[in-house]
């Protein structure tokens, strides 16, 4: 069992990221039931799109999940996934969110989504902070061999 327990600024910023998410799955769906906020292009499209990057999505999130839960025992993690990019459960949250919006063929959702982007990089700012002050010389090393944050080559 692990007897990880994140602190509770960081458990807040937890909640935080998946408000978002949570805020499409709810106003998504009224586009289709009110039939306003669609996204101008075509509605198959946007269904078979969303669907598309909600997989990849669930992809990226799950490569993060099971890789976290076989290897994290305390020590700062950096193979897997990680070897591409340092915030890999971040990067899987945008994903999924920009999916939904697509799927639920919705500007509202789609808004959403991509204000969801600047509350991530702030929690990353933020928890790399905190990473550095747990894991030092060995996290600053880390950022060196793995520079981008959530997008491999962009950021």
């Amino acid at each position: 069992m692990l007897k990880y327990k994140p602190p509770k600024t960081l458990r807040a910023l937890f909640i935080a990221h998946y408000a978002p998410t949570l805020l499409i799955i709810m106003i998504g769906p009224m586009t289709g039931i009110f039939n306003v906020w669609k996204i101008p292009t075509n509605l198959i499209f946007s269904i078979i799109l969303g669907i598309i990057i909600f997989l990849l999505g669930t992809f990226v999130y799950f490569k993060w999940e099971i890789h976290w839960t076989k290897t994290y025992k305390g020590q700062l993690v950096t193979d897997g996934i990680f070897k591409y990019i340092r915030h890999p459960h971040y990067t899987s949250v945008l994903i999924v969110n920009f999916g939904l919006a697509f799927f639920f063929y919705s500007t509202a959702a789609l808004l959403i989504a991509a204000l969801s982007i600047p509350l991530m990089i702030w929690s990353i700012i933020d928890e790399e902070k905190l990473l550095k002050k747990q894991y030092g010389e060995k996290y600053i090393e880390f950022m060196k061999k793995t520079p981008y944050r959530i997008i491999p080559k962009i950021f």
